[in-house]
């Protein structure tokens, strides 16, 4: 073959003459950093053949889709290795995600030993060098070739509605039905899979950068209406340093796990009475989301936002006129039927009112708008609430309070002239951003969420291409200017218009969605509000909803997490402990507790029996801020002394100075642990 391809590197641009059959391996076999190539902009296997005329580019393993090209190949070869040990088992899915992948598979559940064992195939696959060799093939050719593989030929039928929700799109999709050899260096054929690639070129490509990391149960295709499967997870990384710093982080986020924390720190709970996702907030979690509720009340109100209330439940009709239902309907609880007549059996003989416990606030905030007129003066118009919705979110997604099905949401909506839409949305993110950075969450970044215009969920949005494509222009330039990094959604935007959300990163480095900023031009016009224009004219205004914590329930688990339960003085629950050396100094002590909780100091006073070392362990273990001990030097001297989280101490600080200091220190609302170094 003869030609010219251009070979492009960072910003550099190569031609490269081809005289003879060319692939990728012949540009990057010898740099392992590169585990495939963008050819003309579609991602392909190194192995593949280049033509006269193709733009290549190398995908680096560092890079996000170099990653996770290496996470699917370890996925082929964990299922590789499972089939060897298991014959019977059948192959369900196998995507990247997330720091790692999984793999599903109908077999009987996997114990330690057998994760220890599929480890260890892995490993001498990975040592084997076996070749990933893509083929085309027919549906025909697929369905005979994977005859004994269900739920493949299930996938080779459904190949047009393949989705990354449930991960088959990494296996069918549109174009070309491809197969998977993996090939040992005498050319004969190792295992097989349906996939659609790319691959890394060799399993020799994974080298030590890679785990199992537990079992869980799953459904087919996430429908628990369909065949019970199991499912194994891992990761890859470049190198086994990236792999052990994974591993570590994991370590630390166990320790940080909000759920372990909410038990130990006494905050909240869960009860199979009440219901899974509905939690119980016990008096120490309460003050913490008491303190949340407060500040973010007023700071609404300094804001420019009217508070206001709405119930819990409405009539049905009300959703149909906002659009919840349909385009909501799997999220929302089933109808509550008001007056039903039903027979002994429990079957309905006479219909009811339909009433539904609502899934979102805006619907009557609408109405509220609506139940006057109203003109241009009054905008921006801004309503705010802390309404508590219900969302039917599945068992097997529920998770602590960062996945509730009762959330209770700093809900906003501003109603303004369109020509006002770009400056409140400018406002909103500047409120947003103080807020975060207030409660200590300041490495953030944007993400711009527009609707699907050609996948599967397209037709999950309304309103008209100009709708759209406006709104989503104005979001996409404020959140450019914000000088933060921002990110694309594509197809993650609500029904009703575009969105940005705000993610923040923790104090280990995980990222969490937090804030939302919502431009909707939808339901103003099926609610019909209308204000009156300078010129006299009836005009509708645009309709932005915002959540500044996301839910009270989900920002309180990340702040569990971030802190590490250590709060900052100004949120934590206790933020003093007062520890008696003895119990004669009980007394002296308890004047000190009651001069601080004169003063708003949220004190806890350990006069229990137990010894002065547990009593210290356990305020440790409780992550008080302060500490407070007094032993007979301090009540002869009048003082106290200070123990501090991290260990360090100060000694013979008269009372009203040690007052003074911890009401200024919590009134100064830092983020920072106190220390005896300050």
């Amino acid at each position: 073959m003869s030609g010219v391809i251009t070979v492009r590197r960072n910003d550099d641009a190569e031609q490269v003459e081809l005289t003879t059959t060319t692939t990728g391996l012949d540009l990057f076999g010898d740099d392992r950093s590169v585990v495939a190539m963008r050819v003309n902009g579609e991602s392909r296997d190194l192995q593949r053949e280049l033509s006269d005329g193709d733009t290549v580019e190398p995908i680096l393993i560092d890079e996000p889709e170099g990653l996770s090209i290496v996470r699917h190949s370890a996925a082929h070869v964990t299922a590789q290795a499972l089939q060897n040990l298991f014959a019977d088992a059948k192959l369900g899915i196998g995507p990247p995600i997330t720091d790692g992948f999984y793999y599903d598979f109908q077999t009987s559940p996997l114990t330690p030993e057998d994760m220890k064992s599929i480890e260890k195939r892995m490993g001498q696959i990975v040592k084997e060098k076996q070749r990933f060799v893509r083929r085309v093939v027919t549906d025909d050719e697929a369905r005979a070739e994977l005859a004994d593989e269900p739920f493949k030929l299930e996938l080779i039928s459904d190949k047009g509605s393949a989705s990354a929700d449930d991960g088959s799109s990494v296996e069918v999709g549109a174009g070309d039905l491809t197969i998977y050899d993996n090939v040992r260096r005498d050319g004969s054929v190792a295992w097989k899979d349906l996939c659609r690639g790319p691959h890394v070129p060799n399993t020799g490509y994974l080298g030590n950068g890679w785990a199992l990391t537990r079992t869980s149960a799953a459904y087919w295709r996430g429908d628990q209406s369909k065949a019970d499967l199991q499912r194994v997870y891992g990761t890859a990384w470049p190198t086994k340093d990236e792999l052990q710093a994974y591993k570590t982080r994991l370590e630390e986020a166990a320790k940080r796990d909000h759920r372990k924390l909410g038990t130990e720190l006494d905050l909240f709970s869960f009860n199979e009475l009440v219901g899974s996702g509905l939690p119980l907030f016990h008096p120490k979690g309460g003050v913490i989301k008491r303190e949340m509720e407060d500040y973010v009340r007023a700071r609404h109100i300094e804001e420019g936002f009217d508070y206001v209330g709405t119930p819990h439940i409405a009539k049905e009709e009300l959703f149909y006129t906002s659009g919840h239902l349909p385009y909501y309907a799997d999220g929302m609880f089933p109808a509550l039927l008001e007056d039903v007549e039903r027979d002994e059996q429990g079957n309905i003989t006479k219909g009811g009112q339909a009433y539904r416990l609502k899934a979102m606030n805006c619907p009557m905030h609408n109405l509220i708008f609506s139940s006057r007129g109203r003109s241009y003066r009054e905008l921006p118009l801004r309503f705010f609430e802390f309404g508590t919705v219900y969302r039917d979110e599945k068992s097997g997604v529920v998770q602590g309070l960062t996945r509730v099905r009762s959330i209770t949401q700093d809900d906003s909506h501003s109603y303004v002239m369109k020509e006002q839409a770009p400056d409140e949305v400018r406002h909103l993110l500047k409120f947003v951003l103080s807020l975060l950075t207030d409660f200590g969450m300041t490495d953030v970044a944007l993400e711009v969420s527009t609707r699907d215009e050609d996948g599967k969920k397209k037709d999950k949005f309304i309103g008209s291409d100009e709708q759209w494509e406006e709104a989503t222009a104005i979001l996409q330039q404020i959140a450019d200017e914000s000088g933060l990094p921002v990110v694309a959604d594509p197809g993650g935007a609500a029904y009703y218009g575009p969105k940005i959300s705000i993610q923040a990163q923790d104090a280990i480095g995980r990222t969490w969605q937090m804030s939302t900023i919502q431009y909707d031009f939808n339901q103003p016009e099926r609610f019909g509000l209308e204000y009156t224009a300078p010129d006299g004219s009836r005009q509708q205004p645009v309709m932005i909803h915002s959540a500044k914590f996301g839910s009270i329930e989900r920002f309180m688990g990340v702040l569990i997490e971030h802190y590490a339960g250590a709060f900052p003085a100004w949120l934590s629950p206790v933020q003093v402990t007062a520890v008696p050396v003895a119990s004669e100094f009980d007394e002296y002590l308890g004047g000190v507790v009651d001069k601080l909780r004169a003063k708003g100091v949220r004190v806890e006073f350990d006069e229990s029996d137990d010894r002065f070392a547990k009593k210290i362990r356990n305020a440790s273990k409780h992550k008080s801020p302060f500490v407070l001990i007094a032993g007979g030097d301090d009540r002869d001297a009048g003082s106290v002394s200070f123990r501090y989280r991290d260990g360090s101490q100060r000694n013979g600080v008269p009372v009203d100075q040690a007052v003074e200091e911890i009401v200024a220190f919590i009134a100064s609302r830092s983020n920072e642990s106190p220390t005896a170094d300050a």
